[in-house]
This record gives structure tokens, C-alpha cells and sequence, in this order.
């Protein structure tokens, strides 16, 4: 289960707070100049907008819920006159917007919400100097809200962008690393075979031909060391093929891959006994760097879980995170090449984001 983050238990305050300043007017003990029951639609729908904001941000319909969230704030300031304390629903608006719009934007808001402060005290307070007052105190407020909530989120995103270098840095070296080893056990199996197998080879032939001489006394050693000769032989092809052939280890692979990712804990699974060719190794590497590198940056989620198992007469990656999921999900340029790569292989890639975000890419088993 997704644990609660600051910015969600930010927003649940900021819910009730807006809740709470609204009480006066919900309990009767301040009249709307509108019917109440518009009034409390109004508050509905702000509220309401406030969590699409939260939730959307910077889409087209998060966009919408932003400027219902401000017109229905100024509203519902105006409409009931001495309620001082309702003015905190504009600077909730204000720190939201950094969500949503750019900071320039979120200035322009800014400035209309205190415009909004200062002819709310104005109508509702002869005092000018005090109106000027109440007006500079909620313009401090709002400029400190938003900063502060723009300084968060671009700390967050750069501890995204970080944590993705990461992924992006281990995932290199892992694959720099695989390819370096399987390089070197070719070379050595090459100069096994070119060197030790030659000469074995040479060998082989000689006693071949000194069996057919005619010093009895001689034959039986000969043969013997024919014998060693042909298994030592037997030996070096076996030991180039078994060189040739051995199998990474996949897990740790995977764990290299993802230790010490910030803000996300990452569960490898990795069935025994898995024989893998290199060219499918590479691939599910790739797949589980991309959906590491996805779940940083979209997903919000706290925990990912990496699967790799034999189905029947296929080998299958599952990466399953626990976040916010995606119903009609889009294939970013990363996951339609590695779509292709797998399918080049022989096999598939498939995605589901009703239940967090789930990517599953399967080859055929040799």
C-alpha cells in the first residue's frame, strides 16, 4: 500500500482549514448575501476544484480546475460581508497554482486575489488605513505560500531527475560491465582454442603417426599419452563451450541497477534455474531501467517490484509500482523502442495502468 506523502497530508490540511474558516457561514452565524445553499455549492465546488488541481496539475482540465478554484473563491469572499478569516480561501489558490500554471502566472493571481482583499475590506470596512493593512498581510502570505510550495516541487523534481541520472549511471555501468565480462571470456576461450587446442590438435597427429612404427616397446606409451591427448582436448572444447555459454547473474544485475534509488524501494524477484541468452538478458535490463526511470518520474509511487520468471515457454519481466496508474496509458518514446526490441526478439511488450503501472515484457524460452 502507497504511503502518504507530505504533499498529500499538505493537502488534507489545506482542506480543512478551508472547511474550518467556512463555519462561521455553514452554522449560521454569518449570512451569505446569496442564498446559502448556492453559498455551500460554491464552497462544493472550490474545494472540489482545489483536489483536481492537486491530482491533475498541469493538464489541460487541471488548468480549468485552477481558474473554478479562483473565481469561486473571490465569490465566495464577496458574498458574505465581515468574515475576515475567509480570505485564507484565496491564498489557498495561490499556493496551488504553482501546480499548475508557471510562476509568472501565478503572480497575475496573486495580485487579483489581493485586488479581490482589498475591495472586500473596503466595502466591509470604512477604514481605509485598515483595509491597506489587512490587504498587505494576505499579498505576505500569498507570495510566502507560493514560494515556499515552488521551492518544494522544484526540489522534488530535482531529486527525480537525480534519482533517474541514477538508474540511468547504474544501469550503464551494469550493461558495461555484462558486455565486458563476455568479452573477455570470448578472448579467453578464443586463445584457448587457438593456442592450447592447436597444439593438442598437433599432438594428436604425431602419435597418430609414431602408433604405426614398428618399435613395439614404444606403442604402448605412445597410446597412453594419445589418450591424455585426446582428453586433454575434450577438456579445453568443453571448458571454450562452457566459457562461452556461462550465464550473468541476472539478480545481481538487477539489484546494481536500483541500490540506493532515493524515495522508492525497489523488490527483485528472480526465478532459479534461468538460462537466458545474452540478447534477452539485455533486453529485460533495458525494460527494468525504463520502468524504474517511469516510476520516478510519473508514477508518485513508493515501491516497485521487478518479477523475472519462466511462464511456460516463455521468460516474462514483470515491473509493477504502486502509484497513481494510468487508464489509457501512452507509450513515451522509451517503452515503443524496447516495445520493438522485444518484439525483434521473438517476443511482446505490454502495459496496464488500472492498478498502479504495470509492464510486462516476455521472450521465447531457448
Amino acid at each position: 500500500m502507497r504511503g502518504l506523502g507530505t504533499e498529500v497530508w499538505a493537502g488534507v490540511a489545506m482542506l480543512v482549514v478551508s472547511v474550518a474558516v467556512a463555519l462561521p457561514a455553514l452554522l449560521g452565524l454569518a449570512d451569505p448575501l446569496i442564498p446559502l445553499a448556492l453559498w455551500v455549492l460554491l464552497l462544493t465546488v472550490h474545494l472540489a476544484s482545489v483536489l483536481t488541481v492537486g491530482v491533475l496539475q498541469r493538464s489541460g482540465l487541471g488548468r480549468a480546475a485552477l481558474g473554478a478554484a479562483v473565481m469561486s473563491s473571490w465569490i465566495l469572499v464577496l458574498t458574505v460581508p465581515g468574515m475576515g478569516l475567509l480570505n485564507i480561501l484565496v491564498v489557498v489558490t495561490a499556493a496551488i497554482s504553482v501546480y499548475s500554471v508557471r510562476l509568472p502566472f501565478t503572480m497575475v493571481i496573486v495580485l487579483l486575489n489581493t485586488g479581490i482583499i482589498l475591495l472586500v475590506t473596503q466595502l466591509w470596512f470604512a477604514d481605509g488605513f485598515e483595509s491597506l493593512m489587512l490587504g498587505g498581510f494576505y499579498l505576505l502570505i500569498q507570495l510566502a505560500t507560493v514560494f515556499s510550495t515552488a521551492t518544494l516541487l522544484r526540489e522534488k523534481r530535482m531529486r527525480a531527475e537525480l534519482a533517474q541520472a541514477h538508474v540511468e549511471l547504474k544501469a550503464a555501468g551494469v550493461l558495461l560491465a555484462d558486455s565486458t565480462r563476455t568479452a573477455e571470456r570470448l578472448r579467453i576461450s578464443r586463445e584457448l582454442h587457438d593456442l592450447i587446442g592447436h597444439q593438442l590438435t598437433v599432438l594428436t597427429l604425431n602419435l597418430e603417426a609414431a602408433r604405426h612404427l614398428d618399435d613395439e616397446t614404444a606403442r604402448g606409451h605412445i597410446e597412453r599419452a594419445d589418450e591424455v591427448a585426446r582428453g586433454l582436448l575434450r577438456d579445453v572444447r568443453a571448458t571454450v563451450g562452457e566459457m562461452r555459454a556461462r550465464p550473468s547473474d541476472l539478480r545481481r544485475s538487477l539489484e546494481e541497477m536500483v541500490e540506493g534509488i532515493p524515495g522508492l524501494a525497489v523488490d527483485i524477484s528472480v526465478g532459479p534455474g534461468l538460462d537466458l541468452q545474452e540478447e534477452h538478458e539485455v533486453a529485460f535490463l533495458r525494460l527494468a531501467q525504463e520502468a524504474v526511470t517511469n516510476t520516478i518520474r510519473h508514477s508518485e509511487a513508493c515501491r516497485l517490484s521487478i518479477d523475472v520468471s519462466r511462464e511456460g515457454d516463455q521468460f516474462a519481466l514483470v515491473a509493477r509500482d504502486d502509484g497513481i496508474g494510468a487508464r489509457l496509458p501512452e507509450l513515451g518514446n522509451g517503452l515503443r523502442g524496447l516495445r520493438e526490441r522485444f518484439e525483434s526478439l521473438g517476443g511482446e511488450l505490454t502495459v496496464d495502468g488500472t492498478a498502479g503501472f504495470v509492464v510486462t515484457g516476455r521472450v521465447a524460452a531457448a
